[in-house]
């Protein structure tokens, strides 16, 4: 199976890179390439991370990661990751903004 990185996660991870690179552009390279790995091994065990609580309905889980989430929707033919975020931001409104 397959790993897409949607337009939104690809703009998480500029925003992340960002702000992290203020102090560090090392670390924030090193951060980004971990993260996009951890995306990409999503292929290995798709099933391995748990559905958002209260929000089953919707087939989004989390792969937790340091102080990040990956979130992700498994498809037929392709796990999509919606959306990579720090764990302290109010993922519930970004991820579903009509519940």
């Amino acid at each position: 199976m397959i790993v897409v990185i949607t337009a939104e996660a690809e703009a998480d991870l500029e925003q992340i890179a960002t702000y992290v690179a203020v102090q560090s552009p090392t670390s924030a390279l090193n951060l980004i390439r971990e993260l996009r790995r951890r995306c990409e091994s999503l292929a290995d065990g798709p099933r391995a991370y748990p559905l958002v609580p209260r929000y089953e309905k919707f087939g989004i889980r989390r792969r937790p990661f340091g102080r990040f989430l990956i979130f992700y929707r498994i498809g037929v033919d392709a796990i999509e990751v919606i959306h990579v975020l720090h764990g302290a931001r109010d993922y519930e409104s970004l991820l579903f903004p009509d519940e």
